[in-house]
């Protein structure tokens, strides 16, 4: 029985090719779609599950609140860790210390400035390194570190890199030797960038400001990871040293301080806080791709039904015969079934084929390194099962309807399909088209977000920007060697230093103190050092008074404010005002126009600029405009490498890190349009089908008409109306529903677009003249075909 349902089904999809291509394409196509984003959402969703205690693995956070206003970060003072470890021995099982940095490694000639960690040396444990050589018990010598395997490669080649000395930063207190090789952390990782681990103890002897802040309960500089106990409840141990900071610091007027931690599965998907809550984060993402990837297979099974019902005439006598000679219902439902099942698994596997084209192309897109799980037997069974469901739900109304017909109406030639037998056709066509133009509204409102937040004032000039991290003795010694050598060369313009890039703000304080100070001020401010010359390098934009100037010396006691600082300050005549910091007087010397150095889609935070009288870590430059960069590049690499020997030349433009902070937006909005374009194209697929359908159904109609004299362009509007009708509908449906879900979209960020009612206008013109070249082909070959050849059987 079952090889019987194979061959006519076989042989039906062989005599109907065109409408076999399109359904087996239509399905392939959305199967592929769904396939790639079923991948990314488990790539997304096994965040972090390289680590073997996934499940128990915390990030401390403080929340302070003050009055309604509360801030959630994950700074923590030093003695925080040891007093965790000590007071609940019985919840944490592990602890760890860790300060993040970017420093300059070298071993003989090989020199890299990487991202790496200083962790106590319980880490490699709690974050179980898969070692490749060594132990993770590396890190219990002072002197050493920890390499990830392919660092170790970059470093030492085929060298055996155990034991090998390491300096860091060019500084002679840095040489550690090399205990462990650990595997590289995977792309979906919190620490994937992390190439290198150094001893907590090390940190703490090298520099003077970390052994300063070791038993500072006010200085919020590190982060603390912790292992809970197996037996320990999550939430249970974070309401148990939640007052845990109050009582080791003085209790602030107003303020409280509350200690919680955050599980190491909600690191990635819910990773942002608003007012101290979290509310989400990634996985407005993941949610939002499931549904688009639902949407689209949808599309796809929709064409199914639409064209196996639209044909259900051809195949009515068919059924009518099995029916006269005792076929039952059931069985001409499992053979329709049977013909839609097949097409499901012929397309699945062409799916396949689709899906590794198509993967280096979307891995670069979403940033990922997304690959076919061949070798998992769960990817195979939800794939099969995925391919049967589908095609149970595509085929399951097609043979309802079909094996419904009466037999006796059939063969005496008095079956007609009824009025209203179109309806669920035309139904399922409205559905296809509202969620294409809704894909296509989204695209474009996603596009124009992003290009606002492009286009927002930044408050300094990106163009010709560039900053080198400072990491080794060598650029302190030499700097004003560096300065006055790059200056004199005339390819650059402006030359400084600085505490933290332009492009991010790295440091915060609240220890502030003004006239008309409130209570419940609680807002941490985002402290920027910087020397002479900072405002003209980086271009910003001075609203009162004036720069640091190395012509007044008061000046090393003076700050510069942004708006944001002066409106939360309350501050009507800001210059000259003093500010209390640390105990001592600082003067106000100006006010500048807000800088947009973190995510322009927040709000600018207040900022405050003091004088740096020691070394900053970073170098800002500005090219000469009217000297070419490849050239001033290639210059200043000279003059840094002549004086700076130490440190490989790695440099960042401006404009491109503030690019980077765009780049999530970006990568949706570039799978939106993929989406977009593949739901209107298997739209357009299926309109094809039913309008060639159509157009056959109705061959010795249009014949007449012609005979009587109707015009070529007479039929095509006859044949386009009720598709051009339906489409129309469609808009009006997906144009509501798109307004509101985007703009409650955009009510997320900050600083938005607006959605403007050509959006919609454009969007539903394109719709409807994408359907009707669609449907053009198929009607104006049948207006022009020679009515002969249609009436000559009648």
């Amino acid at each position: 029985m079952v090889k019987s349902y194979l061959k006519i089904a076989i042989r039906n999809l062989l005599k109907n090719k065109s409408i076999s291509f399109i359904n087996i394409f239509g399905l392939s196509a959305g199967m592929a779609v769904t396939m790639l984003i079923g991948l990314w959402i488990w790539n997304e969703l096994s965040f972090n599950k390289y680590h073997q205690h996934y499940d128990h693995i915390a990030d401390v956070w403080q929340r302070q609140t003050a009055g309604t206003n509360s801030d959630a970060f994950n700074s923590m003072p030093i003695p925080l860790a040891a007093e965790l470890r000590n007071t609940y021995p019985g919840d944490f099982k592990n602890v760890a210390l860790v300060s993040y940095g970017t420093h300059t490694l070298s071993a003989g000639n090989q020199k890299f400035t990487r991202r790496g960690m200083f962790i106590e040396k319980g880490g490699p444990e709690l974050f179980t390194l898969n070692m490749l050589k060594g132990s993770r018990n590396g890190l219990k010598e002072p002197g050493s570190i920890l390499l990830s395997a392919s660092f170790a490669r970059a470093l030492f080649g085929d060298k055996d890199p155990m034991d090998q000395l390491v300096k860091i930063d060019n500084n002679n207190k840095l040489i550690v030797k090399v205990t462990g090789v650990y595997e590289d952390f995977p792309e979906n990782t919190t620490l994937y960038e992390m190439t290198y681990m150094v001893p907590w103890e090390l940190f703490i002897n090298t520099w003077d400001w970390v052994k300063d802040a070791k038993d500072n309960w006010s200085f919020n500089s590190m982060h603390i990871y912790v292992q809970l106990s197996d037996q320990a409840d999550m939430d249970k141990v974070s309401a148990k040293i939640k007052d845990i900071k109050t009582l080791h610091t003085e209790k602030e007027s107003g303020v409280t301080t509350d200690i919680f931690l955050h599980p190491m599965k909600k690191w990635h998907l819910y990773s942002t806080f608003e007012n101290g809550i979290n509310v989400g984060g990634q996985i407005r993402y993941v949610k939002l791709f499931g549904l688009i990837g639902l949407f689209v297979l949808l599309l796809a099974c929709i064409n199914f039904m639409n064209l196996s019902t639209a044909r259900s005439e051809k195949r009515a006598r068919e059924v009518g015969i099995r029916k006269a000679i005792g076929s039952l219902r059931k069985q001409l439902v499992w053979q329709f079934l049977s013909e839609s099942l097949l097409v499901a698994v012929f397309s699945f596997a062409i799916s396949l084929v689709i899906v590794l084209a198509v993967l280096p192309w979307f891995n670069q897109v979403a940033d990922k390194h997304i690959r076919i799980l061949w070798d998992e037997p769960g990817f195979w069974l939800i794939g099969i099962g995925f391919s049967l469901v589908t095609g149970l739900l595509a085929g399951s109304y097609p043979a309802l309807y079909l094996s419904s017909f009466q037999p006796l109406k059939v063969l005496k030639g008095t079956f007609r399909v009824g009025r209203f037998a179109a309806v669920p056709r035309k139904v399922l066509i409205v559905v296809q088209f509202t969620v294409s133009v809704f894909l296509i509204i989204a695209t474009v409102v996603v596009y124009r977000q992003i290009q606002y937040a492009k286009n927002l004032p930044v408050g300094y000039t990106r163009d010709g920007l560039l900053s080198i991290q400072m990491t080794t003795p060598e650029i302190y010694q030499n700097y004003q060697i560096i300065h006055d050598e790059l200056i004199r060369s005339g390819v650059i313009t402006e030359l400084t230093q600085a505490q933290g890039p332009v492009t991010d703000i790295w440091t915060g304080s609240g220890d502030f103190e003004w006239k008309g100070q409130r209570p419940d001020q609680l807002q941490s401010f985002a402290t920027i050092g910087a020397k002479f010359g900072y405002g003209k390098t980086v271009g910003w934009q001075l609203l009162q008074g004036r720069d640091f100037s190395p012509n007044f010396a008061s000046d090393s006691m003076g700050m510069i404010l942004n708006e944001a600082a002066v409106k939360y300050m309350g501050l009507e005549h800001p210059v000259g005002e003093i500010i209390r910091r640390g105990g001592k007087d600082f003067h106000v010397l100006g006010v500048v126009k807000n800088m947009i150095m973190t995510s322009p889609y927040d709000p600018v935070q207040p900022a405050i600029y003091y004088f740096l009288a020691e070394g900053g870590n970073f170098i800002n430059i500005r090219i000469n405009p009217n000297m070419s960069a490849s050239k001033a590049l290639a210059i200043i690499q000279e003059v840094m490498q002549r004086y700076n020997p130490a440190a490989p030349f790695a440099y960042t433009f401006a404009d491109q890190e503030y690019g980077k902070k765009f780049s999530e937006e970006e990568r949706i909005g570039k799978l939106s349009t993929f989406f977009a374009l593949l739901a209107i194209m298997i739209s357009c697929l299926g309109l094809f089908g039913l309008a060639a359908f159509v157009a056959e159904q109705r061959t010795k109609e249009i014949g007449i008409r012609k005979v009587m004299g109707a015009s070529v362009f007479q039929l095509w509007q006859l044949l386009s109306k009720d598709f051009a009708l339906l489409v129309t509908i469609s808009c009006l449906i997906a144009i509501p529903v798109a307004w509101y879900c985007l703009n409650n979209w955009l009510q997320q960020y900050r600083n938005h677009t607006t959605i403007v009612w050509e959006i919609f206008a454009f969007t539903g013109l394109g719709a409807l003249m994408i359907a009707l070249l669609t449907v053009s082909y198929q009607s104006a070959k049948a207006a022009m075909a020679n009515p002969v050849k249609s009436l000559k059987t009648e």
